[in-house]
């Protein structure tokens, strides 16, 4: 491990740029964006070592120093970029596996007549098998619930 890192060490700017490439790489496999991150970190931290390098300061940017600052570079971006995205675990969808209740409170209209308790009725664009009150076509229901895959109807009540 130790000859690993000396040969890292070794090769300058070059080996961060080939991190960078690496990372950069297992983004467009691995789904989500988890590795642009590192990699613009590892890029970042290869053209500090380079800037370094021309300067004469190649000395006071040691290996150590360079990891600590892609560790805090990768810290930055990933929750910074977060910050600015404005992010946040709330933004979930707690309905994603329940399609059906973003229609709960809403009106819709019964497609086929809805007899012995099911049919169907139109919510948005879709057609949606429907539970409840008998209904004749071209009723006006409202939806109270979800069970399943089909919408919960009950009359439609002025308020």
């Amino acid at each position: 491990m130790e000859n690993f890192l000396s040969l890292l060490a070794g090769l300058g700017f070059w080996s961060w740029l080939a991190v960078a490439l690496i990372l950069m790489a297992l983004e467009t496999v691995v789904p989500g964006v988890h590795f642009l991150w590192f990699g613009l970190a590892a890029f970042v931290v290869g053209l500090i070592v380079a800037i370094a390098g021309a300067t004469g300061f190649a000395e006071a940017f040691s290996f150590p120093l360079q990891l600590v600052v892609f560790a805090l570079l990768a810290f930055a971006t990933v929750f910074g970029v977060k910050k600015l995205a404005g992010a946040s675990p709330q933004d979930h969808h707690p309905d994603i596996n329940a399609p059906g209740s973003q229609f709960i409170g809403r009106v819709v209209l019964v497609e086929d007549a809805i007899k012995g308790g099911r049919g169907k009725v139109r919510a948005g664009d879709t057609i949606w098998i429907a539970e409840g009150e008998d209904a004749a076509v071209g009723t006006r229901v409202l939806v109270t619930g979800v069970k399943g895959t089909a919408l919960v109807v009950g009359r439609n009540t002025p308020d």
